[in-house]
């Protein structure tokens, strides 16, 4: 299985303790599961490292 161009990107950006990193593919920033955490629960937004489950977006269960 090969991972995402992002995954590395993350893993090396939570080791620092950022909150964000650039997406290579779409320069967009994304936030990390750090900063997912700081906020304390899942915002509904689909978040791509939502450590919550993405709880409250909706039509996900």
């Amino acid at each position: 299985m090969t991972l995402p161009p992002w995954h590395a990107l993350h893993e090396a950006a939570c080791a620092r303790g950022d909150s964000t990193y650039r997406d290579p593919e779409t320069g967009y920033t994304v936030f990390t599961a750090l900063a997912h955490l700081k906020r304390g629960k899942c915002c509904g937004s689909a978040c791509r490292h939502c450590p919550y489950g993405h709880e409250a977006v909706p039509g996900r269960s």
